[in-house]
């Protein structure tokens, strides 16, 4: 069985272009995100939920959860990069893209810091994994997916990595190095109704 890895559903803020505080709630938009994917993966046998503690990643585990009956355990180690006093500001009031950054905003985490602590995610998920007889399915966040699918994930010859990764988008990655990508950042769970406004943007 598979690795699961989803990105969270839409915020009021990731809609807006505003880097997110970390209490930043779903959007009606983003808890239907959330119930749309729950649906998709209610036929698979999942063994766990391992989920980033910050509340959108956290209420769309719990949609899957809801439906599914899997149990959830968090971990800081999914949260989004601490972009520190630069969170709660619009993309656009910023000197440059905060996405691209390298250096550490003022209390926040360098680039380095953060993926050294994806690395230490990824490694958790692959244990974790290894110990189940089920799929393991992990909410986190659009840069932690990104690291981990340019970092720790093979992909496919003719695949690229996402330029976007959509909310609620689904990848699913072999448990066994090299951890290849089965399938990347699908959302055709999300209906026309519902959808993803987000395109423009990679974080969150």
């Amino acid at each position: 069985m598979s690795l699961l890895l989803v990105r969270h559903g839409e915020t009021a803020l990731n809609a807006a272009r505003v880097l997110q505080p970390a209490d930043t709630p779903l959007s009606a938009r983003g808890i239907a995100q959330a119930e749309a994917l729950a649906e998709r993966l209610a036929g698979r046998r999942l063994a766990l939920i391992l989920s980033s503690d910050l509340p959108r990643a956290l209420r769309t585990a719990q949609a899957i959860s809801a439906r599914s009956g899997t149990m959830i355990q968090t971990t800081p180690l999914l949260r989004e990069r601490n972009f520190g006093d630069l969170r709660g500001r619009p993309y656009d009031s910023l000197p440059r893209d905060p996405l691209s950054m390298r250096d550490a905003p003022p209390n926040g985490e360098s680039g380095d810091e953060f993926e050294q602590r994806v690395a230490l995610a990824f490694a958790q998920i692959v244990r974790r994994r290894a110990a189940l007889a089920d799929a393991l399915v992990v909410v986190t966040h659009g840069l932690v997916i990104g690291v981990m699918l340019a970092r720790h994930v093979e992909l496919h010859d003719s695949a690229e990595l996402p330029s976007h990764l959509g909310n609620t988008g689904l990848s699913v990655i072999a448990p066994a190095a090299p951890h290849r990508a089965e399938l990347l950042n699908c959302t055709e769970h999300l209906r026309e109704q519902i959808g993803d406004d987000t395109r423009a943007l990679s974080g969150g």
